[in-house]
């Protein structure tokens, strides 16, 4: 694709672009999908509280299909330009997405199955990845002919579930709790169970809204305002941030390197590469079984462990490596120790997290915090990783080691178990740490909570 952008714009100007601003417009190429991976996730709240949840998924795969054809197209028209566009859009699909699936998914799960269906979306985004990298392969679309139709399939995902998502139903709290319509709520939780009576989660839909009917809409500024949602907030922007900052991007960024110095061969490590794809795939599916045994807090202590364990050793193998002969393996090793310990619990739980510890009237507001710490976090990590390694080379690992060890302690002191509890019993669990009462002064979040939720 630098070629393209290069011969594109020799065909324009009969000179060549320089080394600088050929990196330049890379760049400016790469970081466009987590900037607009942040404008999507500032989009969250207007569009969820406007639309609905599925609306907004809807209207979300006008952001993936335009831009693939924008992208399969790019090569015929000679035009780098549409490319980075369309990096822009894709990174507002994602933005949203990455918000809005997890809200929509814990909003219609019942709560002993929330969990599962709340690791899901991640699920597919390790699979995505694993295809794009398989289709990535030089043997199959990674050609200087093939990597416009690899840009452009894209947009097939979107334009199925354009197809099929109209025949689901729209989240049965949102319904009842923003839309004020019981008959519309009790019809989709039907739908869901595949049963007629559906009153008992209806009322303790109707207890969450009777509990924050004062609120209304609390908003960004709002909600860092509020102290009843103190420590809900801080979790969440603790753990987004974590989940970044602790070094999964780098590893990824990393781990053709160490491949390499093991001895395989170059041609060959793409094959690695996807072997790597395929180990995530396989512990994010088995997330999804054991969410609900273990609990979310025990894989996300069990996750940030591994991977601080992980950094450590692969700092140490990195800086040995010259000198003893099988350090180079131990560096692999460590690579897939780390996907191992990130897809247990750092990649799909903090998402989940947000949906459980949030009430309806806050939870879009609080999705968009943590949707854009999650992408400024990212784009951090591919902005200063590169000078970081320059820097301190083999030590660079030590960084995201500490990061992962502080988000191991946070998680351990603060935030609590949240498996098979219903909305309000987690928000009561919250009230007490955040020293508020019963029935919060200002009747924000918590009204009218009912004697059997407030005795457990």
């Amino acid at each position: 694709m630098r070629e393209f952008y290069n011969e594109t714009y020799y065909d324009r100007t009969t000179d060549y672009l320089s080394d600088f601003s050929l990196t330049l417009l890379w760049s400016v190429s790469v970081s466009m999908f987590p900037f607009g991976g942040l404008i999507g996730s500032l989009m969250v709240g207007v569009l969820v509280n406007k639309l609905g949840r599925k609306g907004t998924l809807l209207l979300n795969n006008v952001f993936s299909i335009v831009p693939a054809i924008l992208m399969g197209s790019s090569a015929v028209a000679k035009s780098f330009e549409m490319i980075i566009l369309s990096r822009l859009l894709v990174g507002i699909c994602a933005g949203l997405s990455s918000n809005v699936v997890p809200m929509y998914l814990g909003e219609l799960a019942p709560k002993n199955l929330r969990g599962a269906l709340g690791v899901v979306p991640q699920l597919f985004i390790t699979i995505g990845i694993l295809v794009a990298q398989i289709f990535g392969l030089r043997s199959l679309l990674a050609t200087e002919g093939g990597w416009p139709i690899l840009l452009g399939v894209t947009g097939i995902p979107a334009a199925v579930q354009l197809l099929l998502l109209p025949f689901f139903p729209e989240s049965p709290r949102y319904l009842l709790v923003q839309k004020k319509d019981p008959t519309a709520a009790k019809n989709a939780l039907r739908t869901l169970r595949g049963w007629a009576d559906v009153d008992s989660e209806i009322e303790e839909i109707q207890q969450e809204d009777e509990a924050e009917r004062a609120a209304g809409f609390i908003s960004v500024v709002k909600l860092f305002r509020m102290r009843a949602l103190r420590w809900q907030l801080i979790s969440v922007i603790v753990l987004m941030a974590g989940q970044q900052l602790s070094g999964v991007n780098a590893i990824y960024y990393y781990a053709d390197q160490i491949y390499l110095s093991a001895g395989v061969n170059t041609n060959d490590v793409q094959y690695v590469t996807a072997g790597t794809g395929t180990v995530n795939v396989v512990i994010t599916f088995l997330a999804v079984f054991v969410i609900e045994l273990l609990g979310r807090r025990v894989l996300l202590l069990l996750g940030f462990s591994i991977c601080c364990i992980a950094c450590c050793v692969l700092t140490a193998a990195l800086a040995l490596q010259d000198r003893i002969s099988w350090m180079p393996y131990l560096s692999i090793t460590c690579v897939i120790t780390y996907v191992i310990g990130h897809a247990l619990g750092p990649s799909p739980v903090p998402a989940l997290l947000i949906t459980e510890v949030f009430l309806q009237s806050s939870r879009s507001s609080a999705f968009m915090v943590g949707g854009s710490v999650h992408w400024l976090s990212n784009f951090t990590v591919g902005l200063i990783f590169p000078f970081i390694q320059v820097g301190l080379g083999a030590y660079s690992f030590i960084i995201f080691a500490i990061i992962c060890l502080l988000t191991t302690i946070y998680t351990f002191m603060v935030v609590p178990e949240t498996k098979a509890k219903t909305f309000m019993e987690i928000n009561q669990i919250f009230a007490k740490m955040n020293k508020v009462s019963e029935v919060h002064p200002d009747k924000e979040e918590l009204k009218d909570l009912p004697p059997s939720t407030l005795g457990q």
